[in-house]
């Protein structure tokens, strides 16, 4: 028997006939083209010609039989060669429009793979590299990181492909200005890293027209900065920004009746010497770590109504939080005041208000002592961390039967992990 993509081959000969002429069945697709999914064949069977008559019935049933076995493994053949076409040919499609340097990769998903998305790497390609770079029609993911491309001008990340990205990797590449338009053809972009850059300042039109969901900016050189810069965002789906590491020393947002829809922000490690003024906005994270602020005034959180996590750890300057600082953050749940070493002492009247908040960290912070009525202020606290390493919980303490009520009293404290110390 020959097995094989040209055809199939069996031969054979008549039962007590040795020097009789052999039969010879074949399977052989037709020359013609594969189109779509049709595969035309055709099975001959080749009888010589014999003068002694007829091959004998079994050879002929066998034949038959055999016949039909071919036929299926054939057809087997058939597929597994078609899809290994087309997977060459998806293959080849996308390393033709992919540029030399970078590394282009398509990613499908969905049921029986029917979406696919191209994801193109072009980190490192050197300052010499012309843009913009060539990269597939339908690119959706595009890291063009660690180029040193310099000031982004408008025609940078304007040639075919950019239209579809949904996310865009600028990192470490010496950017010092942002051109208005140098973003408008990216309509889809909903992820963007700027971050280790040189950027001071952006103009107000920049991010106009984007669908813009994760913005980081991290690791730039902004001394100021004007939220209102989010406001163009074609879209009212929430946003992140990441402003940390950077040289902040003022944040500012000046709405003039426009709509911010930021929910979190990141201005650790900035130089912000007070709590910047984010009223209005619908934050629901917010991180101030490292900054030298040295005393949070009463209001200072004002209006930040559905702030959830509110971070002020590692302020090394923070020696003072006023009564009432955090009045208006009614949703808040998380309070980290963690590693601020020079505050030691809190009032009661310092959580008025977080009626929310159930965890309260002070870890490697100047305060070792809460005061007695804490639970009076925070209804909904589960959890303290003070000092160094000592957690405590919220529980119920069984008190004396109270005869008018018929019933015992509980009391409610705080059960710490360290021996002797229940507030």
């Amino acid at each position: 028997m020959v097995f094989g993509l040209q055809g199939l081959e069996v031969t054979g000969r008549a039962a007590g006939a040795a020097s009789s002429a052999p039969w010879r069945a074949t399977y052989a697709p037709q020359a013609a083209p594969l189109k779509a999914a049709v595969f035309p064949q055709a099975v001959h069977l080749q009888p010589p010609n014999l003068s002694e008559g007829e091959p004998p019935l079994a050879l002929q049933l066998s034949l038959r039989g055999s016949l039909h076995l071919l036929e299926k493994k054939g057809i087997m053949v058939l597929l597994l060669y078609f899809g290994l076409s087309l997977l060459a040919a998806v293959q080849s499609s996308t390393i033709k429009n992919c540029h030399p340097g970078c590394h282009c990769e398509v990613e499908s998903f969905g049921l029986f793979d029917s979406f696919s998305l191209t994801r193109v790497d072009c980190r490192g390609l050197g300052p010499s590299t012309d843009m913009p770079i060539t990269i597939p029609l339908d690119t959706a993911h595009l890291d063009l990181s660690s180029n040193a491309m310099g000031p982004l001008s408008d025609t940078m990340l304007s040639g075919p492909g950019y239209t579809t990205l949904i996310s865009l990797d600028l990192s470490s590449n010496h950017i010092t200005k942002l051109s208005p338009n140098a973003l408008s053809k990216l309509r889809y972009l909903e992820t963007l890293d700027l971050s280790h850059n040189n950027l001071a300042s952006l103009t107000s039109s920049c991010f106009s027209g984007l669908p813009l969901a994760e913005v980081d900016l991290s690791h730039n050189s902004f001394q100021e900065f004007d939220i209102n810069v989010f406001a163009t965002k074609v879209n009212g789906e929430p946003v992140s920004v990441d402003l940390s590491h950077n040289k902040l020393s003022s944040v500012s947002t000046t709405l003039h009746g426009k709509v911010l829809h930021i929910q979190t922000l990141n201005l650790s490690a900035n130089r912000l010497s007070d709590v910047p003024r984010l009223a209005g906005l619908p934050l629901r994270y917010l991180n101030l770590d490292g900054n030298p602020i040295v005393q949070i005034k009463e209001g200072a959180f004002a209006l930040l109504k559905d702030l959830v996590y509110l971070s002020i750890s590692g302020l090394h300057e923070l020696q003072e939080i006023e009564s009432h600082s955090f009045k208006g953050l009614q949703s808040l749940q998380v309070l980290d005041l963690s590693n601020n070493h020079k505050l030691k002492a809190l009032s009661p009247a310092v959580f008025s208000g977080l009626d929310s908040l159930q965890e309260l960290n002070l870890s490697g912070s100047g305060v070792v002592s809460l005061p007695n009525n804490m639970l009076a202020h925070l209804p909904s606290i589960k959890s303290i961390t003070l000092g160094r390493g000592i957690q405590c919980w919220r529980t119920q303490k069984q008190g004396q039967f109270h005869p008018q009520l018929g019933q015992v009293q509980h009391n409610e404290v705080l059960n710490c992990n360290v021996e002797g110390i229940v507030l």
